[in-house]
């Protein structure tokens, strides 16, 4: 018997593939069932799948059904403070896109089908502790105040970035960890429908209102709204803190996000209802002990969301675990040795991707020279598809190890800088220089 501690997403899809290859798995959740249960307001923020979720989701079986709750977004579509709008696509063509999803539709289709594949999902039971020697699972039941201790086989902790199974871990001696958290917070807020239900903004676009030291984003849902996250330091006369009344949070936005204030009719109540969430990155080793535990999804490696990587990441460890395990068999040792060995790296890379594509989002899309770099960027990889592919490209619509990503996105970042340093137009590139640079530098991606 395999026990997962967690049905968030990771929990049920990893569920999902364990039993298709013959294991019993159970589930068990600290929360109550969400599928029967109304979610708080300001916990539901919309998700960014792409190429490494949309492949684990493909092996799983289950891509094509999620198709119905996606809306697809060809770039980013930024505001200007008066009200100018540009569009920055993401990849070089149509095919490269990103999909937004609700993280609540999400779960709930995730945890339908683990069901139907015959895994029992118990919610209301808190993981409390986990024995490293007996292998026994603590549990208490929330609604009845019940205690259980649970043998089991194998333990997999996807119960995120707050983990029980790894603070039981912690306890174990030797074992690092560190959390960093932003100065920044966020809180959810929503731009309805428009009449006929139809969306308020171009659908098929992440939306980005930049302001240097803050941030509005808006993603599409399938109903015709947009989930809506605003970015703001904690403290500080523009923090969260300050905009303690209705009518200070309505002159800001009138200031800093003006065009987005007449689509938020109840901006004033979501803001002061909705709680202000933190972000964390969390890293830790080893991942797992002695064959019988392991950490996987966030509860190994939460990341913040500004590169709409957590949910991908967390899936590719799914993809990435699957693969060692049809390869060893139920090696478990083995397996979770090779995983960690495999993982450990390119979690760590993708954290601190993440962290700097917030300041990219929040600081840069905005300013003249960075967006003339990107159209440089495109114009390189479109000559050079195979050696020049841009960083974000190669996080989001590549499954390219995240630290390869990130170690050859510095030195395209590099030779980018470069190249257009001297210049101004797209036209004064010195193709020679690109050229001995890009083939001196870079190897061909399929070779990796």
């Amino acid at each position: 018997m395999i026990t997962v501690i967690g049905s968030g997403l990771t929990g049920p899809l990893l569920a999902i593939s364990l039993v298709q290859r013959g294991f019993r798995v159970q589930i068990y959740e600290r929360r109550p069932d969400m599928r029967r249960v109304r979610m708080n307001a300001g916990r539901s923020i919309n998700l960014a799948i792409s190429t490494r979720g949309i492949h684990a989701l493909q092996e799983a079986g289950l891509w094509e059904s999620m198709r119905r709750i996606i809306v697809p977004m060809k770039g980013r579509m930024m505001h200007s403070p008066t009200g100018e709008l540009t569009f920055q696509p993401y990849g070089k063509d149509e095919t490269e896109v990103i999909n937004s999803i609700s993280r609540a539709d999400l779960n709930a289709a995730l945890m339908d089908a683990a069901e139907a594949q015959g895994v029992a999902i118990h919610f209301e039971e808190r993981c409390t502790g986990y024995d490293l020697k007996t292998g026994a699972v603590r549990l208490l039941n929330e609604a009845t105040g019940r205690e259980t201790a649970l043998e089991s086989n194998i333990v997999i902790g996807t119960d995120g970035a707050a983990s029980a199974v790894r603070l039981e871990m912690q306890k174990s001696g030797r074992f690092n960890f560190s959390q960093q958290y932003l100065d920044y917070g966020y809180k959810e807020l929503t731009i309805p429908a428009g009449p006929n239900g139809k969306h308020r903004l171009e659908p098929n676009a992440l939306h980005i209102w930049p302001r240097g030291s803050h941030m509005l984003i808006a993603l599409p849902n399938i109903d015709g709204t947009f989930a809506c996250i605003l970015f703001l330091p904690f403290e500080g006369a523009e923090g969260f803190t300050s905009l303690d009344t209705a009518s200070k949070i309505r002159r800001f936005f009138e200031t800093r996000f003006p065009d987005a204030v007449p689509m938020m009719p109840e901006l004033t109540e979501n803001f002061l209802a909705n709680p202000t969430g933190a972000m964390v990155t969390i890293k830790c080793f080893p991942w797992h002990v002695d064959g019988k535990v392991l950490l996987l999804g966030d509860a190994a490696h939460a990341i913040v969301p500004f590169f709409g990587q957590g949910m991908n990441c967390a899936f590719e460890d799914c993809t990435c675990l699957l693969e060692l395990l049809d390869r060893n068999g139920a090696d478990w040792p083995k397996v979770f040795t090779e995983f960690e060995d495999a993982r450990k790296a390119n979690a760590d890379a993708i954290a601190d991707l993440a962290l700097e594509n917030f300041v990219e989002m929040r600081d840069r899309v905005a300013d003249p020279r960075f967006l003339f770099k990107k159209k440089v960027e495109l114009a390189l990889e479109a000559k050079y598809p195979r050696l020049f592919v841009p960083k974000y490209a190669m996080v989001t619509f590549h499954r390219v190890p995240y630290s390869v990503a990130l170690s050859r996105g510095r030195i395209q970042d590099r030779l980018l800088a470069e190249l257009c340093d001297p210049i101004e137009r797209l036209e004064e590139l010195d193709w020679g220089k690109a050229e001995m640079l890009i083939h001196r530098e870079l190897t061909p991606l399929e070779n990796l």
